[in-house]
């Protein structure tokens, strides 16, 4: 055997140890592509969430204030009935 074959033998060998040293690594790269496109869906729909849970407060907020007064002008009602009736 020549020297230049047993040299592209030692290459074609140093290849294949590298594409299988590669393999991993080509996998944990694509995992971590994967696991970056899944965090930006969930930071988008985390983002989505925040936004509808403020509206809902705004309107829990809206909704107190209302039940606030309809007591206060059920209460009214109520003294002005009882009152009518001549009870107090």
């Amino acid at each position: 055997m020549s020297r230049l074959e047993l040299a592209a033998e030692r290459l074609g060998k140093a290849l294949e140890l590298l594409d299988s040293a590669a393999a991993p690594l080509e996998k944990a790269r694509d995992s971590a592509s994967d696991a970056e496109r899944r965090t930006a869906l969930l930071n988008g729909e985390r983002e989505k969430l925040l936004a509808r849970i403020a509206e809902l407060e705004e309107e829990v907020r809206s909704l107190s204030g209302l039940t606030e007064e309809v007591e206060d002008r059920l209460d009214g009602a109520i003294a002005e009935i009882r009152t009518a009736l001549g009870r107090s």
